[in-house]
């Protein structure tokens, strides 16, 4: 993209000027580059009336690590279209594009300024009820009208290959499926986790269903996927919830989404042990938490079957029983993406600050170990489970 150039405030807010799409002729803007992600640059442009949006500039290479670590920008370009696609199916719960530009890897976004986004509320054990319920409709009906349930064949191939993401999708791969399971550079444990990170790399019933979850990873194009659903990357307000930055969409397994929803409220279960001194706030906060991974189980199974039974185009899919057998073989592969979450965050390259904002370094230790364990034991017990009742009660088996 020879036009490129990355974007400092001045440069992002002449673009906006020149657009003069977005504010009266004559507002005076101001503009702010806030975001503090690995990929991109993210700039608040306002008026003096309050009014504003969000200019969000794809970077040719990962913050964390720097130039060393190229990334392409054509994700810029995924991240939008999937945003569009799934905001034509469930616009209530996706963040909405404004404007793009795919030679400049920009996005013009609406500004979610007035909500916050989850995982730093939940860090402050503040609780949305309808979170659960908010995220399995974005799932289930973003996935749901993506797959081969509701698209034409030719429709899926085309938009298959549409988005494919081979270099986002790659990273997804190593450190999700392979850095933990394997001396790398890029993890990052303290030593005293070495004895736990070992066990986990020198066990062969774990690492064949871990090369299992990746083989699936690899080879599963069920549909459209958001590809990194975590708690930093949903704003909520006790009245909505909406989802942003699904730079690594591609056409995957649908448990992916599910699983890694459902590892991060179980990674903020864990630090909770180390956030909150008080033991019946403690307990009154991973209670909601699980009702939450329950609600999000069920309403996601209930819904997708509603779409199914209602809106399956292709004959065979519509067989008596199949969309259920289909969605219990996804509720068993979202537990074993929810386990490789847990590990990955743990002594992976990019961890979570609901644990590692916990001061105390021994108490900060044995939430690690507590992730570590959870995120073997569900994905090797995944397959154990038949159905979202099961799924739910070994959740709730390995966290008391």
């Amino acid at each position: 993209m020879a036009d490129y150039i990355a974007f400092d405030n001045a440069q992002a807010l002449n673009y906006i000027e020149q657009l003069g799409e977005f504010f009266e002729p004559n507002a005076q803007l101001t503009c702010n580059e806030f975001g503090d992600g690995n990929l991109n640059l993210v700039f608040r442009i306002a008026d003096q009336n309050g009014n504003s949006i969000i200019l969000k500039q794809a970077l040719p290479y990962a913050r964390c690590v720097g130039e060393s670590w190229p990334l392409t920008l054509d994700r810029a370009r995924i991240e939008a279209s999937v945003l569009e696609k799934h905001g034509l199916v469930c616009e209530q719960h996706t963040a909405k594009v404004l404007h793009t530009n795919n030679d400049l890897a920009v996005t013009v976004l609406e500004d979610l300024g007035h909500m916050a986004i989850l995982r730093g509320e939940l860090n402050q054990a503040k609780t949305f009820t309808r979170l659960g319920t908010d995220v399995a409709t974005y799932l289930a009906t973003s996935s749901f009208y993506h797959s081969d349930f509701y698209l034409e064949p030719a429709e899926k191939k085309a938009l298959v290959q549409e988005f494919t993401n081979p270099e986002l999708c790659s990273i997804t791969e190593e450190l999700f499926f392979d850095d933990p399971y394997r001396t790398s550079e890029r993890n990052n444990y303290p030593a005293e986790l070495e004895a736990d990170a070992q066990r986990l790399q020198q066990s062969p019933q774990l690492l064949r269903q871990v090369a299992q979850l990746k083989s699936l990873f690899f080879s599963a194009p069920q549909s459209l996927l958001h590809g990194d659903v975590h708690t930093g990357s949903i704003f909520v307000d006790q009245n909505s919830t909406k989802l942003i930055d699904p730079e690594f969409g591609f056409f995957g397994p649908i448990g992916f989404d599910l699983g890694s929803f459902i590892g991060n409220l179980l990674l903020n279960y864990c630090a909770q042990n180390g956030r909150i001194k008080e033991t019946p706030k403690r307990r009154q906060m991973q209670s909601y938490l699980l009702t939450q991974i329950q609600l999000c189980l069920n309403d996601f199974e209930s819904i997708w079957l509603t779409l199914a039974a209602q809106h399956t185009r292709d004959l065979a899919l519509q067989a008596p029983g199949y969309a259920q057998q289909f969605i219990e073989q996804i509720i068993q592969d979202a537990l074993g993406y929810a386990g490789t979450e847990l590990i990955r965050r743990t002594i992976g390259l990019a961890h979570v600050v609901d644990i590692d904002g916990i001061e105390d370094d021994s108490t900060r230790l044995q939430v690690q170990k507590q992730t570590l364990l959870l995120g073997e034991q569900l994905i090797l017990h995944a397959e154990e489970c038949e159905n979202k009742e099961s799924a739910y009660q070994l959740i709730v088996s390995l966290v008391q």
